[in-house]
């Protein structure tokens, strides 16, 4: 006689009441244990050759939140083909719509697909709707396969597809494209009892055993003759999530402390910025075209900041801009205006911080300073540009600085923090260094990333500031630095709230 544990036991019997054979979910239900209790009595019971464990990948189908209010309400051109019914089946596009009780935002979609199911015909002239002649009675009644698939779904939290008709089965492609539902592989398992297991339900002995020793236990003297619970250490548990940091902050983190470590010191400042530190401490002439709408956030209110605090650096770059001042430069030869230099933006660039920490009477040299920025620019989205988006930005400030000595500190960076294999550079240009340099990195099934700029501030930068020994500096995008590391394709899925992908992402 096979001597079990009383929830295996208990396991057992209801698996034999079932038939032999049972899912999960059902044993949940009958033997009233948890997920997990039920995963590690099925992998005990296994080893005594009580039970057999099948598994096998299963497509779940699922309803997000968009599709269970559609559920519920009705799809939005179901919607819109029982207003235009109740309204004699002829109305305007927007007046349907609101009797409807649609958002806006479903106007283009509930049209698309009313003409695409042949519901209605449009008069774009007149931005009416009507419904088709011989539907106009039958519209109550009238039911697609994606609207039966919405109802069988509704209420419950997912179900599998091989369970669902032909027809729904067709039906989920469709509204997964209309991002109603998602479709996701799950592990489907069932237990079978074997003939010993179906003999020990029968016949089995249920062994006390205690979990923990207790006070009585040990004073009386019981925990001689008392039978303590074995733990096998091996068996699967329910699955936890501690609290932990986002794995692209924990990254930036790591970032700061290397670069601390290196010797740098931080550099801090606001979001909005003026066009004076952004730009024309730079030497970017005020007709760039970085500076138009298209290139740079404007502040609307206040439209303007103040600047009196540095006027002598503002007059050396007013006559940079202008002639050169005494950089040995022509400069860019134009009216330089100071009101324009006042004009107050989310800045576009790190740089700008760069700007400020030259200036201030506090810079050391040789010394050696980074930001991580959070910078704006109104970007198209895409997978590798944002229109926020984070920098991380350097100087080094030194008497006998090369360009050997940035092209180290790139590297050092692609390498030892992005983990990529091997790093190339090219010529680039910018306004405020000469010589310019792009830097680009390669990892191995991941491909080629383009990092960012860098390269040694130009005479025209340094002495309008009161600098006058080199400065090398980065602006290097640590967005991309991170995707490399953690093999991210789309820089959009960084900021992702995806529990399931916050839960799995480790960078290494």
């Amino acid at each position: 006689m096979v001597s079990l544990r009383a929830h295996e036991l208990k396991f057992l019997s209801a698996l034999d009441k079932l038939d032999g054979k049972a899912s999960v979910e059902q044993l949940i239900s009958e033997a009233e244990l948890s997920d997990a209790a039920v995963m590690r009595t099925a992998l005990t019971l296994q080893e005594k050759k009580l039970v057999k464990i099948h598994a096998e990948p299963q497509v779940m189908v699922k309803l997000g939140a968009e599709g269970e209010a559609h559920a519920e309400n009705g799809l939005p051109e179901r919607r819109l083909v029982k207003a235009l019914a109740a309204s004699g089946g002829k109305a305007e596009l927007d007046k349907a719509v609101a009797e409807a009780g649609l958002d806006m935002k479903f106007k283009q979609i509930a049209l698309g697909w009313i003409l695409r199911k042949r519901w209605a015909v449009y008069d774009s002239k007149a931005s009416t709707l009507q419904v088709v002649d011989h539907l106009l009675h039958e519209v109550s009644v009238l039911e697609g396969n994606d609207e039966k698939l919405l109802r069988y779904l509704h209420g419950k939290n997912q179900a599998p597809l091989n369970v669902l008709s032909p027809e729904l089965q067709e039906a989920v492609e469709t509204l997964k494209k209309r991002k109603l539902l998602t479709t996701e592989v799950k592990t489907h398992r069932v237990i079978e009892i074997t003939d010993s297991g179906k003999q020990t339900a029968k016949q089995g002995k249920a062994v006390e055993e205690v979990t923990q020793l207790t006070p009585e236990l040990i004073i009386t003297g019981k925990w001689r003759t008392t039978k303590l619970q074995k733990y096998n250490i091996e068996a699967p548990v329910a699955k936890t999530w501690p609290g932990k940091k986002h794995p692209y902050l924990s990254f930036l983190e790591e970032v700061r402390a290397k670069l601390v470590t290196l010797g740098f010191k931080e550099m801090t400042g606001t979001s909005v910025e003026t066009s004076f530190f952004n730009f024309d401490a730079l030497y970017t002439p005020q007709d760039h075209p970085a500076r138009e709408e298209n290139g740079i956030y404007f502040v609307k209110d206040p439209e303007f900041g103040d600047i009196s605090a540095y006027e002598a650096a503002v007059e050396n770059v007013k006559a940079t801009h202008e002639n050169g001042w005494t950089t040995g430069s022509t400069g860019w030869q134009y009216n330089y205006s100071i009101q324009e230099a006042k004009r107050l933006i989310l800045r576009g660039h790190g740089t700008c911080l760069s700007a400020r920490t030259l200036l201030s009477p506090k810079l050391e040299i040789p010394s050696r300073y980074f930001s991580i920025a959070r910078c704006y620019r109104p970007e198209v989205v895409d997978k590798t540009h944002l229109s926020e988006f984070n920098q991380v930005e350097g100087i080094v400030v030194d008497e006998k600085l090369t360009l050997r000595d940035l092209l180290g500190v790139l590297e050092k960076f692609a390498l030892e923090i992005a983990g990529a294999d091997k790093v190339r550079f090219k010529p680039d240009y910018f306004p405020f260094t000469e010589p310019s340099v792009e830097l680009s990195a390669y990892k191995e099934g991941y491909g080629w990333i383009e990092f960012g700029g860098s390269g040694i501030f130009r005479s025209e930068v340094t002495l309008p500031l009161g600098v006058k020994v080199p400065v090398i500096a980065w602006g290097l995008g640590v967005d991309r630095l991170f995707m490399m590391r953690a093999g991210v394709e789309d820089i959009r899925d960084i900021f992702s709230q995806s529990l399931d992908w916050l839960r799995r992402k480790e960078v290494t």
